[in-house]
């Protein structure tokens, strides 16, 4: 993978980490709600997500939002942005960053 691809999944993940459950105060990123990531050739990105549960009260604005912000990077041609509940989240997948956040460490 080229030195551009890496600058540009960098850049992803620090726009991801912009956007925040509104139910618990911690970005999408470090909650672990982010399975993948692919930068491929012609900057198209792929990104694999979940949610916290398939209820979620943000189901649809959350990705939409990952999807919109990811977009608006220069640079980025395409996102192709999948929902997926395999494997379910669980707290498990919580950074440290995250777990300190949530007094959990």
């Amino acid at each position: 993978m080229g030195n551009e691809f890496l600058q540009l999944e960098s850049e992803i993940i620090k726009v991801i980490k912009t956007v925040f459950d509104p139910e618990i105060p911690v970005n999408v990123y470090d909650l672990g709600l982010i399975y993948e990531i692919n930068v491929e050739e012609d900057n198209k990105v792929r990104i694999v997500m979940t949610l916290t549960s398939p209820n979620c009260p943000v189901a649809e604005s959350l990705p939409e939002e990952v999807h919109e912000k990811v977009t608006a990077i220069e640079g980025v041609k395409s996102v192709d942005l999948n929902l997926t509940f395999d494997p379910p989240w669980t707290k498990d997948m919580l950074s440290e960053e995250a777990l300190l956040e949530l007094g959990l460490l």
